[in-house]
């Protein structure tokens, strides 16, 4: 029996009275507040009348659903802690529920360790939820990831989920493209949380060959496998009160996603070699560059395990979408730049500040830096100018040079324009791209990407495909 009280209170909804005294008799031993109801009409009566920390309710009922319940109480407080408990333990109601919010699903019959646990780690996230208010007023009221930069209405939505889930421990998906910032948004996620002062661990689930990924991410023991010579933490037990991103989840193979899942479920690991499971605290923020949802069509991804990661989802806008930051950013890195290599470089010139703000940037935020600090390094004046600019970015404005009309007053489609040019480039260089890449004052790499993008093929090649 635990003696000291926990001052939480619990509404328990089951349609079975046996398992309400059951659940109970435990926890108001853990010195919880409990009230009991035999269902969804009577549960929304309680919550009319008082305010409870946590729902506890059964997920098959005489009449409405604990799902049903669950609809309900989140749409009218999307912060209530729900537990489900379900007799059937079928991963497509435990998934949909999580789905919906639901802090997690018990599986009858009740552990009572599991149940009391489970209790737990609800509480702490409650008292986190409330301990962190102010922190999320603070955080929302200044720029919540300093190394993103942007005024962008797509990007001033991400800063404002960025301070609202900060302090919560939820698990976050974030998606974009490569070279959008996703490590840099999940750094801010942590440093935003009463987690930033332990570790955050990062890990690239692309760069790992499958072989070893278990062991990285869950540790060995000495012996386990050929050149284990010691054992070894891995990155969940070192990271073990912080936070754990992993990059590039959609490249993980589905054999190590189910081991995966059952560490998020369980809260616990187990080495590779090991006997002895390890209970972790860790908070899970996973990227891709990928649409998880058709991988999970491919039979690629696990859907359990999608809906695990995916209960706060961010998405980052490409830059060629928000294009007005182009500016914030290029002269962010310049005064980056110039303070790194000691070079006085003090701006950006207007001819060149066009260039970048008309190019598509297929590389992102980090290909704007790249391109950034090599004009710092390039150039020769205190401002950088067009000549400082690398091949790929100066042939936009040869584009319009070379157009013989006037632009109609419809307008014109530019990626049919620059379509239509590359194929005449390409039939004027006998379809050899390192020739048509000078007459586009292209780099052979950036044609090539544009190739594949516009799915352009020469034509007797595409006839035989």
């Amino acid at each position: 029996m635990n003696n000291q009280r926990k001052s939480g209170s619990i509404l328990i909804v089951d349609d079975e009275r046996g398992q309400r005294d059951i659940l109970k008799l435990i926890l108001r031993k853990e010195g919880y507040d409990i009230v009991d109801v035999p269902g969804v009409g009577e549960a929304l009566e309680q919550l009319d009348r008082r305010e409870f920390d946590l729902i506890l309710t059964d997920l098959k009922m005489q009449g409405q659903s604990g799902l049903d319940l669950l609809e309900r109480v989140l749409s009218d407080d999307p912060q209530q802690c729900v537990i489900l408990m379900t007799a059937h333990g079928s991963v497509d109601s435990a998934v949909e529920a999580m789905r919906m919010g639901a802090f997690d699903y018990l599986e009858k019959p009740l552990e009572r360790d599991n149940l009391v646990l489970t209790l737990q780690r609800a509480f702490e996230r409650i008292g986190l939820v409330r301990e962190n208010r102010v922190l999320q007023k603070r955080v929302a009221s200044t720029t919540p990831i300093p190394s993103m930069l942007g005024d962008h209405p797509r990007m001033a939505e991400v800063f404002r989920v960025v301070a609202k889930i900060a302090a919560t421990t939820s698990t976050v998906l974030i998606v974009g493209e490569s070279g959008t910032g996703k490590e840099l948004v999940a750094r801010a996620i942590h440093e935003g949380s009463q987690r930033r002062d332990n570790p955050f661990m990062a890990i690239n689930c692309a760069a790992i060959p499958e072989t070893l990924i278990e062991s990285e991410l869950f540790g060995h023991e000495k012996g386990s496998f050929t050149g284990a010579h010691a054992r070894e933490l891995g990155v969940f037990e070192a990271a073990n009160g912080g936070t754990v991103f992993l990059d590039e989840i959609g490249e993980m193979n589905v054999s190590m996603q189910a081991k995966l899942l059952r560490a998020i479920q369980e809260k616990e690991v187990r080495r590779v070699g090991g006997r002895v499971n390890i209970p972790l605290d860790v908070r899970i923020i996973s990227a891709t560059n990928k649409e998880l949802e058709q991988e999970i069509r491919r039979g690629s991804f696990r859907e359990d395990l999608y809906y695990r990661l995916n209960v706060i989802r961010i998405n980052l806008p490409p830059l060629r979408e928000r294009g007005s930051d182009v500016k914030t950013l290029a002269e962010f890195f310049v005064k980056k730049y110039s303070l790194a290599t000691g070079i006085d470089v003090e701006g950006i010139s207007r001819p060149a500040l066009k260039l970048l703000m008309n190019y598509s940037w297929p590389g992102n935020v980090r290909q704007l830096e790249s391109v950034i600090e090599r004009a710092v390094l390039m150039a020769e004046s205190s401002v950088i100018e067009p000549g400082d600019l690398p091949a790929e970015i100066t042939s936009t404005s040869l584009l319009a040079g070379v157009v013989p009309f006037d632009l109609p007053p419809e307008g014109i489609d530019m990626e049919t324009l620059e379509k239509n040019l590359i194929i005449k480039a390409m039939e004027r260089a006998d379809w050899v791209i390192g020739k048509a890449a000078p007459l586009l004052g292209m780099s052979y790499k950036t044609l090539q990407y544009r190739l594949e993008k516009f799915a352009i093929e020469r034509p007797d090649r595409r006839q035989r495909n």
